[in-house]
């Protein structure tokens, strides 16, 4: 048994008895067949089953680490499956036109979009009206059984249970339809998505907007845009940085319970095994384990698609069902996890001599290599600098980034072995005792304090050169709308067909609960009374605002103004001020035929007073500027405005909770797909916030997977040391002080590993964004959180860690078999 003081070089027998004599050592027999391979494999399984209680706690912890990763890559395996049949429903009910609408008649239907939303979640939904005969030979939109009749609606069972509940009680108010029924599987994006389909009448659905025109359910465009290379960038740096940590994490599970391994073999060398048959049947418990962890993998994965399906996480959803791998990405999963298993075992046991007498680790000590490791990065910068600033996105470009992502960031952690061994050996005898012997396990095992803060070290630095892409990118897809949220909240553009309409609408804005005030602008178009004398086909048009003083205000600049006045805003592009035939005291035409145009047949004159006043322009809270006439009611009767526009500007009370949702159940009495928005001052690409969505989601997985295996790791290497604590404990040693060793144990590799990481991260985030041809920007946000992230992690894991610690510290560990 090895003791606190052993240092490297020292060999460590896991007998009592003396042993007779060795038997010469045979000469390099024949290379090993497959048969061979196969036996040593198998025996190494039956040791891992049948070798007590020491090979199934190894075993066990091997297959809980792996099947974690597993289950994590099997999840990310499912992921394009799942967007693809997502998608493929939702192009099943689009009722977009991208050729010909048809012809009104017995077999066409009319749709009009009626999205709203609810205390910030979007309720998607059709009016649907038929446009000639009966509704009920009219197709069913899908996931519905039969079409809508009038007043009418079928509801996802998201939106049923939302409108069931006490929490939807504001909400069926705006819903004036009785539910018939629940839409099915094939007509919903996901399982909470909150959709439904209404039935109308044609006279309502005259109502709406922007009506579409069917006789069939799928429209489809033939394919959307490409991404931006940017995006595309993101998407692929992405994928690389979650994934990269669970291959790592698999590989680092495989590895458990090394040391008792390695010490067992050693008995297999007395019964005549060489050196390459204890590999392989080390191999033989590996690939057990890992096999193990496949099928504990493909467990959690089952449990996990069925949790997944009953989750939303901002408006994404999925079936169960969905979450279904493609079978070329299990069958890799399946070949590679016990594979890598393999691979890593005998790797590591190329620095061991396995002897009968014991084990012998580093007989010889030799510095590790830092040429290698420094090559890595070295060739995935290689890779990533013939795309600076020619990153197209074409299919070998997206293979060559994501290969240079990947030698960047796994060279980055092929440095932090090196890295740590060349630190905690220059650390003395000096500081206080929980220093010293983290120090001086840190000096006899650096390699395994490495591997445990591989995952977090490789996400760290993929995760900061995200942040350097993700923060470029946003602001290249935020837009500036040039609203102003302080002036007004919400916008609505209410449907009337005369000015008396406009009227009565902002009257019943300025009455519902919660509106503090509301800018009512009505606006219309008067024309010249006579054409244009060179070209007798153009006629002279302008714009005609009706509004309050206080609504006027917020349109144009005023000094001052009372009920009466008339104001003048001439169009930039006009010449001198009132080059134009709307100027005080002329005569305009307010007449306008079916098509919008201006009636000089049947002239409306209206006389515009003298007093009229030339003022300036003012940005609107929606970001909008107007030209024209801006009359107040008592100077134009907003009643003989002929096609007119009413836009109601909105202020809301702060202390009246819900006061947009009053103002949204208002608006379906004037239209039942009106659009009330809610006024920002910045906007985002639509493929950006869907992009952000799944980058959240994997990250989270990814760093709930980060701190479960750092845990794991450090369980497993308290198991290895168990007999040595006791001995400690025996010796008087205070479990407060063996509590501290630990997190200094795990503080020095992290903050180590967190350094490389940063480094690494600058380097991959300057490349990218070069490649984008995007300015250098350093998120120092990002570096604190990671840095905040770190010493987290190294918080939870000693938490974790102090139970089982404590527990391993009893007299009972000094017993032995």
């Amino acid at each position: 048994m090895s003791g606190p003081a052993d240092g490297p070089g020292t060999g460590t027998s896991t007998l009592t008895a003396v042993p007779p004599p060795p038997a010469p050592a045979p000469g390099p027999g024949p290379r090993a067949g497959i048969a061979r391979w196969a036996t040593d494999l198998a025996l190494g399984a039956r040791f891992a089953v049948n070798g007590g209680r020491e090979s199934w706690t190894r075993t066990v912890m091997t297959a809980v680490g792996v099947g974690l990763g597993v289950a994590l890559l099997l999840l990310a395996a499912a992921i394009p499956t799942a967007h693809t049949l997502r998608g493929e429903r939702t192009d099943a009910r689009s009722v977009y036109n991208f050729g010909d609408a048809p012809k009104h008649g017995p077999g066409t239907i009319g749709v009009g979009e009626a999205q709203t939303t609810y205390r910030g979640r979007d309720i998607g939904g059709y009016v649907l009206a038929p446009e000639g005969g009966s509704h009920r030979a009219l197709p069913a939109p899908p996931g519905v059984d039969r079409f809508p009749a009038p007043g009418e609606m079928w509801v996802s069972p998201a939106l049923k249970e939302l409108l069931d509940s006490d929490e939807g009680k504001l909400l069926r108010e705006r819903f004036p339809y009785r539910t018939a029924g629940v839409i099915g599987k094939s007509g919903l994006s996901g399982p909470a998505e909150l959709f439904y389909y209404a039935g109308v009448s044609q006279k309502t659905l005259e109502r709406v907007g922007a009506t579409y025109h069917i006789d069939h359910w799928g429209n489809s465009d033939g394919g959307s845009d490409p991404l931006s290379p940017a995006l595309l960038l993101l998407i692929i740096v992405g994928c690389v940085v979650m994934l990269l940590p669970v291959l790592i994490f698999v590989a680092t599970a495989a590895r458990f319970g090394g040391e008792r391994r390695d010490r067992r073999l050693a008995a297999l060398r007395l019964v005549g095994a060489d050196i390459h048959m204890t590999r392989r049947i080390a191999s033989g418990e590996s690939l057990f384990g890992a096999l193990l962890g496949l099928t504990l993998g493909t467990g959690l994965f089952l449990l996990a698609r069925e949790v997944i399906g009953g989750l939303a996480l901002r408006d994404i959803s999925f079936f169960s069902s969905d979450l279904r791998p493609s079978l070329p990405l299990v069958l890799a999963v399946a070949v590679a996890v016990p594979a890598l298993a393999v691979v890593v075992t005998l790797v590591a046991l190329r620095g061991i001599a396995i002897e009968p007498l014991g084990v012998v680790r580093n007989a010889a000590p030799k510095r590790r290599r830092l040429w290698w490791r420094l090559l890595l990065p070295l060739l995935g910068i290689g890779l990533l600098l013939p795309l600076v600033g020619r990153f197209g996105g074409d299919n070998r470009q997206a293979y060559q980034a994501a290969a240079g992502a990947v030698l960047l960031l796994i060279g980055t952690t092929a440095l932090l072995p090196w890295l740590v061994e060349a630190v905690v050996e220059r650390f003395g005898g000096k500081g206080s005792v929980p220093w010293q012997l983290a120090t001086r396990r840190l000096q006899l095992s650096s390699g395994t304090a490495a591997r445990a803060v591989s995952g977090i070290t490789i996400a760290v630095a993929g995760a900061l050169a995200l942040q350097m892409l993700f923060a470029s990118v946003e602001s290249e897809n935020t837009k500036s709308t040039g609203q102003d949220p302080r002036r007004a909240q919400l916008m609505v553009n209410v449907p009337v067909a005369d000015g008396a309409q406009a009227r009565d609408a902002f009257e019943r804005y300025r009455a519902t609960k919660g509106v503090r005030s509301v800018l009512g602008i009505t606006e219309g178009y008067i024309s010249a009374t006579h054409a244009d004398k060179a070209d007798p086909s153009v006629v002279s048009e302008n714009a005609l605002t009706v509004a309050d003083c206080p609504s006027l205000r917020e349109v144009i600049r005023l000094t001052r103004c009372e009920d009466g006045d008339v104001f003048l805003v001439d169009p930039p592009y006009s010449g001198e001020p009132g080059d134009n035939f709307a100027r005080p005291g002329a005569q305009v035409n307010l007449a306008y035929d079916d098509e919008s145009m201006p009636d000089l047949d049947h002239k409306k004159l209206w006389t515009i007073p003298r007093s009229a006043t030339m003022v300036e322009t003012r940005t609107d809270p929606t970001g909008s500027q107007h030209t024209g006439i801006f009359a107040t009611p008592g100077a134009f009767d907003i009643a003989t405005l002929a096609d007119p526009k009413a836009t109601a500007m909105i202020r809301l009370d702060p202390k009246v909770p819900d006061a947009a949702e009053y103002v949204r159940n208002a608006s379906v009495e004037f239209s039942p797909s009106l659009d009330v928005m809610q006024l920002s001052s910045t906007s985002q690409s639509d493929e950006f916030t869907a992009i952000r969505r799944g980058l959240f989601i994997g990250a989270t997985a990814t760093l709930l997977l980060i701190g479960a295996s750092m845990i794991v790791t450090t369980l497993e290497q308290l198991r290895e040391r168990k007999r040595l604590l006791s001995v400690l404990v025996a010796f008087g040693t205070r479990r407060t002080t063996l509590s501290w060793s630990v997190l200094w144990q795990t503080a020095v590799p992290v903050v180590l590993g967190l350094a490389l990481s940063l480094a690494g991260g600058l380097a991959l985030g300057v490349m990218l964004l070069k490649m984008v041809g995007q300015p250098l920007a350093v998120d120092w946000a990002g570096l604190g959180a990671m840095a905040g992230i770190g010493g987290g992690v190294i918080l939870l894991v000693t938490l974790v860690s102090l139970p089982p610690l404590w527990r391993m510290m009893r007299p009972e560990g000094l017993r032995t078999e």
